[in-house]
């Protein structure tokens, strides 16, 4: 397990304690200002050299051949940082590029990013047979969230080989939510 949800040391299969990996999203429903970006398909491509809270991570995305200009300049804003939230908190934004990006739900999701990246995901297994999940990580896109492997990826310089996985549908703001104290200790 990546131990960047629980904000630990993460460690790679092959002993190396950085993150690097890729997210594919969906965008079921979103906007931001008024431009719609429901429909839009991307990938968030990062490297985190340490726990999470240590910073100096490094992102790039990969917005799908079928988002807009205004719906990829959208994205750009939110995943660079611009529009605060997480992404505006600890990294480097190393770029952004558009491709044909094709995410699969299922049994087994997929997400495939032209010439860059093929992630199938398997999920664990518990004893029951079913689906092992985490709920309540310090860090995690959802609630709770499906555990697996996935595949392998060679963009932007961030490769790595099959290894950890997560699956969830979750919702994001850079808005903090209602009653929420937003700060840093």
């Amino acid at each position: 397990m990546c131990g960047c949800a629980v904000d630990a040391k993460p460690r790679d299969p092959q002993g190396r304690e950085e993150c690097v990996g890729c997210i594919g999203f969906h965008v079921a429903e979103g906007h931001l200002d008024e431009v719609d970006l429901s429909g839009v398909d991307f990938a968030l491509y990062n490297q985190f050299p340490s726990n999470l809270t240590a910073g100096n991570w490094n992102i790039a995305v990969v917005v799908g051949d079928g988002a807009s200009d205004q719906q990829t300049e959208a994205l750009e804003r939110i995943v660079s940082g611009r529009e605060g939230g997480a992404f505006g908190v600890f990294g480097e934004f190393l770029g952004l590029e558009r491709a044909g990006v094709s995410p699969t739900d299922g049994e087994k999701p997929r997400l495939s990013i032209a010439g860059k990246t093929q992630l199938e995901f398997e999920p664990l297994r518990g004893p029951d047979g079913g689906p092992t999940t985490m709920k309540n990580a310090m860090f995690g896109f959802a609630p709770e969230f499906t555990l697996g492997t996935t595949g392998n990826s060679q963009a932007f310089g961030l490769s790595f080989e099959p290894a950890y996985g997560e699956v969830s549908e979750y919702k994001f703001s850079s808005e903090p939510a209602a009653g929420a104290v937003a700060g840093r200790g």
